[in-house]
């Protein structure tokens, strides 16, 4: 794999609504990274795994994967948890990026792992900020160690 190829953000949320603003905010970051959206939990570990409908993707673990914790078929704890149970996924920065206020998922995400938690402001500016910082800061700022 070259490693000079620019590292995926990988956004798994089942809100379109949220999806399109997370990747319009990803967009007005300038980041050159390409963002792929899948919307729950199974797609998200295909997508990592490249099987199923992502069997030919092109290989390389993403920068980073802004997770939701509320979909259907599978929720962000779950693809957490079988994140961090795999070797190859287990260094791949997870952002969880949700709704949920409850002092549980919090605590839940931190004990498996999570890189950071980060809930959706309401608010539509603070949200396009939040997005666009995550992206700069994973993207671009953050060091992940090399693969083998």
């Amino acid at each position: 794999m070259n490693k000079s190829l620019l590292r995926t953000i990988l956004l798994v949320e089942d809100s379109m609504a949220d999806a399109e603003m997370a990747m319009d905010a990803l967009q007005e970051a300038n980041l050159a990274n390409p963002v792929v959206h899948v919307e729950d939990g199974v797609d998200c570990l295909d997508w990592l795994l490249a099987r199923g409908a992502f069997a030919g993707r092109t290989e390389g673990d993403p920068a980073v994967v802004l997770l939701d914790i509320n979909m259907p078929r599978m929720n962000g704890l779950e693809v957490l948890t079988e994140m961090r149970s795999h070797e190859r996924l287990r260094r791949v920065p997870v952002v969880i990026l949700s709704s949920s206020r409850e002092e549980s998922d919090l605590a839940r995400s931190w004990d498996l792992g999570v890189n950071a938690y980060v809930i959706k402001p309401v608010d539509v500016d603070q949200f396009f900020d939040a997005v666009r910082t995550l992206g700069q800061f994973w993207a671009v700022l953050n060091q992940a160690p090399e693969v083998d």
